[in-house]
């Protein structure tokens, strides 16, 4: 199974009040990031069965733009064990409920996030670790016997690289 992990984008400054906090929607800056990374996702050619995302508005706001980039014609699955208190345990039940698809992606928070993407391709002796900014995406492809890291992207890259190919998409025009 590959799985693209992809922490949610930009939202703003944390709320006091958790159920608020829980409600806290995407800035401007986060909306450009679900740009870039659907953008590049669709690019890449990249096919998934299924968007499994945390409850939290955030979250899901970063999967749905994602997935609507990419062309997902899917329905956005919301899943507790994408929440940002969820346990690895939780995560792999999340694996074990979804282990026929071929590719997933998963959206969330962090701490959780980026220690499940290290627990994944760590050895049970030395745990990896995987810092995914707001907005990053990585993808891991999960075997029997283990998982590896194939790219972690930042958002930064994701724009440098969306930027790049609209320049070259362009028509050059020839100075006299």
């Amino acid at each position: 199974m590959i799985i693209y992990f992809l922490r949610h984008a930009s939202a703003g400054e944390r709320l006091k009040n958790p159920k608020k906090d829980e409600k806290r929607g995407l800035d401007k800056e986060g909306i450009e990031q679900c740009g870039y990374v659907g953008r590049a996702l669709a690019a890449m050619e990249v096919q998934v069965d299924a968007i499994l995302s945390s409850p939290l508005k955030r979250s899901s706001q970063t999967a749905a733009l994602v997935g609507n980039e990419m062309g997902h014609e899917g329905k956005l699955m919301l899943d507790a064990a994408l929440r940002p208190e969820a346990t690895f345990a939780d995560f792999r039940k999340l694996l074990t409920k979804y282990s026929r698809l071929e590719a997933i992606v998963v959206v969330g928070h962090n701490p959780n996030l980026s220690e499940f993407v290290g627990r994944l391709i760590g050895t049970p002796d030395c745990e990896a670790t995987i810092e995914l900014r707001k907005g990053a995406l990585a993808r891991v492809e999960l075997r029997r016997n283990g998982a590896s890291l194939h790219w972690c992207m930042t958002p930064k890259i994701l724009r440098v690289l969306h930027t790049a190919a609209t320049e070259s998409s362009r028509p050059k025009t020839s100075r006299k």
